[in-house]
């Protein structure tokens, strides 16, 4: 479930009545987002990570960090909060992993919430890519899919991404994330010419229902 057009001025309402404390439209909020949130992570955790962290927990946890400091988020229209949302999930998981590896984490929860501004992916490939890149992702390998989001959205180093993925080494690590990248941007591209023969099919029924 995303910020549907339509969705994007009551979005906006609901955060300005839970920023004067509004439990109500909190409530709502919540329920508007954790279901999806709870799906998308539990597809971002590495499997060997999923019987150490849990994900409902995670979730929550970074909810209510959100809704504690509503003031450093800036709104900037349909799927903004989202975004957010997700990036302070990855967060939490970045920093649970590190901490399961016995890593250096950053301290507080407060590390752990997003950055105003776009997302580390979003700068990366762009904000209108995000989709194509959502769906390439779910058609790669789970061990694609591990090492993709290991790197580019949970940002582990090589030496960690080793670990995580149980590889040798971190080149052997890197030269599977430099595979995976190839696989993503062949998928990618091949979502883009499923979207616009999408579009080109839509333009042409558009077109016979108006000749009718």
């Amino acid at each position: 479930m995303s910020e549907r057009r339509g969705e994007s001025d009551d979005t906006l309402d609901l955060l300005t009545r839970a920023r004067a404390g509004d439990t109500r439209a909190v409530d709502r909020l919540l329920d508007r987002y954790v279901p999806e949130l709870k799906r998308w992570a539990s597809g971002r955790l590495p499997g060997w990570a999923r019987h150490a962290i849990d994900t409902d927990d995670l979730v929550q946890e970074s909810l209510i960090l959100v809704f504690q400091r509503l003031e450093a988020f800036e709104y900037r229209g349909e799927g903004a909060l989202l975004a957010y949302l997700r990036q302070t999930v990855l967060n939490r998981i970045r920093n649970q992993i590190r901490w399961a590896d016995r890593r250096p984490r950053a301290q507080g929860l407060e590390a752990d919430l997003a950055e105003p501004g776009v997302s580390p992916l979003e700068a990366a490939i762009g904000a209108e890519s995000v989709e194509r890149y959502e769906a390439a992702l779910g058609r790669l390998s789970p061990a694609e899919r591990e090492a993709l989001i290991g790197r580019l959205e949970l940002g582990l180093t090589y030496p960690e991404l080793a670990r995580a993925l149980g590889k040798p080494s971190a080149d052997a690590a890197r030269m599977t994330v430099a595979r995976a990248i190839v696989r993503l941007g062949q998928e990618m591209r091949n979502e883009r010419r499923r979207s616009s023969a999408l579009i080109d099919t839509a333009s042409r029924m558009d077109e016979v229902i108006f000749e009718e």
